[in-house]
């Protein structure tokens, strides 16, 4: 008895191991390689060369020496964890960043071989030639088809009423609307459904025959069926224009893009072939995230 209450004292005396904490031996921060993005970031015929790109807000760098080339009449897909600068790099691409006093853009960013920084470039005939597609829908409070009709009247695309007629016409028809909308032109936009007026939007982008559009989350506010249609739109439109769209969802970005770009934390991480990247991803940080570990 006297021998069991001996084992006992003397267990109870042994210090108590408290539970640590695993750390990862390789946190996120630190396996990214700034400047160097895996994989097929470059392009033999580029519409877009950009180098060394970084954006700063105020003393915030939220771009890091990203470099990567956009294709002529690729679809490129940009995805990657909420916050990790995809919008902001998109945004870059048509100079929306210049609406932000605290924002600075470094690098060089060419689009057919000229710089697009360039402080005598024409901002309003570069977004003719780069249009953007918005998150949620926003067509102007004007009938539809004074929505698409207003790109070309103010850069002069159309003399005459029947060549606005005609562009108007082939506008909303790229965009699968034309069928839906013909006989109620002369109704407000805003009263179209979510779907109808994103794709309103992209008849709007594409009426001033621009060689690039940009697309953040195009989809994000609109139901599956909507998604579908904007989607297969994508397919379309990628025939006659170079397309960029960021976007949360990896199933669209596998379903509409030739290739994938991961962000992470404001570096360009890895870019390929987008069926490569979701079956054999290079970097680990991208199997990471389309596994589902974070994001």
């Amino acid at each position: 008895m006297n021998s069991v209450n001996t084992t006992i004292a003397s267990e109870a005396t042994q210090p108590v191991e408290t539970a640590v904490p695993v750390q990862e031996s390789k946190p996120a921060e630190t396996v990214i390689e700034e400047g160097k993005t895996v994989g097929n970031p470059f392009s033999n015929d580029p519409k877009f060369k950009l180098r060394d790109v970084e954006v700063f807000y105020g003393e915030t760098r939220a771009i890091k020496k990203i470099s990567l080339d956009i294709a002529r009449n690729e679809v490129i897909a940009f995805i990657g964890p909420s916050g990790c600068g995809k919008s902001t790099f998109l945004r870059c691409l048509n100079r929306m960043n210049d609406s932000i006093d605290i924002c600075r853009v470094n690098g060089t960013l060419q689009l057919d071989d000229h710089d697009i920084y360039d402080p005598k470039r024409d901002v309003v005939e570069l977004r003719a030639r780069v249009g953007m597609v918005f998150q949620k829908p926003n067509p102007f409070p004007k009938s539809i088809y004074d929505n698409v009709a207003y790109g070309p009247r103010i850069h002069g695309l159309a003399n005459r009423k029947s060549d606005l007629d005609e562009i108007v016409e082939s506008s909303l028809r790229k965009a699968g609307l034309w069928d839906e909308v013909k006989d109620r032109l002369d109704a407000t936009a805003t009263g179209m459904s979510g779907g109808q007026q994103q794709r309103l939007c992209i008849a709007r982008a594409i009426a001033v025959s621009p060689e690039v559009v940009l697309m953040d989350e195009p989809c994000s506010a609109l139901d599956p069926i909507a998604t579908a249609k904007v989607e297969e739109l994508i397919a379309e439109l990628s025939e006659s224009y170079t397309i960029v769209i960021v976007t949360h969802s990896m199933q669209q970005a596998a379903r509409v893009s030739h290739r994938t770009a991961y962000f992470h934390l404001g570096h360009l991480v890895e870019v390929n072939e987008t069926n490569k990247v979701f079956t054999s991803p290079e970097h680990e940080l991208t199997e990471s995230y389309i596994t589902g570990r974070f994001g």
